[in-house]
């Protein structure tokens, strides 16, 4: 997509110029949609088991994983495939990251301790990749402010492939880990591997936040992995309805922050992070509003661990 040549000559949201745009990027709505679709599902998880910080961690060590790939495989080789392997570095970069965080540290305070140690070298590394990769800046820094412009036919069936894992996992741990999430002493008391089922979803959101390095880079993924759920989450306590909102609230910031920055041409990453906060101060004053008029019949939680734990009572 070509740059604004001044704010002057932008053209601000015409209808017609979206119409006439629109099948060019197909690929790039696809790709939002899949990745509206698991950042709703699991940005729940995500805010019941606290790992917001987390999230923030991978994604810089995802972003190093990319730049490095970039740097030792990008040379020489199509656009097209240069974009694949940038993908399959950020992935691994993620599931490395996932290890390390389980590894490091099983409670709340020791994984934010080894996150806040591991994540500005991870970020230091991504940017000593980029510096000394020779290709141009624009491509360095799409890892940063996210690429989906650029997303092809090869991109999107590994987005599929990896969404399918994502989400066939959720499925068949869902249960177990929230329960494990709610009240984990309880649970290990019963029997239920808590170990083994924190690892997993560690490997799972490091594959989610890949994908989302790819689409809106690193330095935004917060936009879609938690402000949906804690938008949805001012405005119901149930859990149903708060990974259905949060689905939605995801799938129109992807999709609607593509569309918008279609016609004025400007980068898809602020059209994102726009919508996804609209949403959330939209939620925070019908929650404001319902909690004042009393239509709520459970208080939202002031903090997030405690929301499921109110749900689930």
């Amino acid at each position: 997509m070509a740059a604004p040549t001044g704010f002057a000559t932008v053209e601000w949201f015409s209808i017609d110029g979206i119409r006439e745009v629109l099948p060019y990027v197909t690929g790039s709505l696809f790709a939002g949609l899949i990745l509206g679709i698991v950042a709703g599902v699991i940005g729940p998880m995500i805010q019941a088991r606290d790992l917001a910080f987390a999230v923030h961690g991978s994604s810089e060590l995802s972003f190093a994983g990319g730049a490095a790939a970039l740097l030792l495989f990008g040379g020489g080789v199509a656009a097209a495939s240069t974009a694949t392997i940038v993908g399959v570095g950020s992935i691994v970069g993620s599931v490395i990251a996932a290890v390390l965080f389980g590894v490091l540290g099983a409670k709340a305070r020791e994984r934010n301790s080894a996150i806040g140690v591991i994540l500005p070298f991870g970020l230091g590394l991504g940017v000593l990749f980029l510096f000394l990769h020779p290709g141009r800046a624009a491509n360095k820094f799409g890892l940063l402010v996210g690429q989906i412009v650029a997303v092809d036919t090869t991109q999107i069936w590994l987005l599929a492939a990896v969404a399918v894992v994502v989400l066939g996992v959720l499925a068949a741990i869902w249960r177990p880990l929230f329960f494990a999430s709610v009240d984990p002493d309880v649970a290990v008391a019963r029997g239920v591997p808590t170990r083994l089922l924190s690892a997993l979803f560690m490997i799972v959101l490091g594959l989610a936040v890949a994908m989302a390095v790819q689409i809106v880079g690193a330095i935004l993924v917060l936009s879609l992995l938690i402000t949906p759920t804690a938008a949805a989450s001012r405005v119901t306590a149930s859990p149903a309805m708060v990974t259905l909102l949060s689905v939605l609230f995801a799938v129109f910031s992807a999709v609607g922050g593509i569309i918008l920055s279609l016609t004025p041409e400007l980068p898809i990453s602020p059209c994102v992070t726009t919508l996804s906060f609209l949403i959330y101060l939209v939620c925070r004053v019908i929650g404001a509003a319902r909690h004042r008029r009393g239509w709520n019949t459970r208080t939202p939680a002031p903090t997030a661990a405690a929301e499921p734990v109110a749900a689930a009572a």
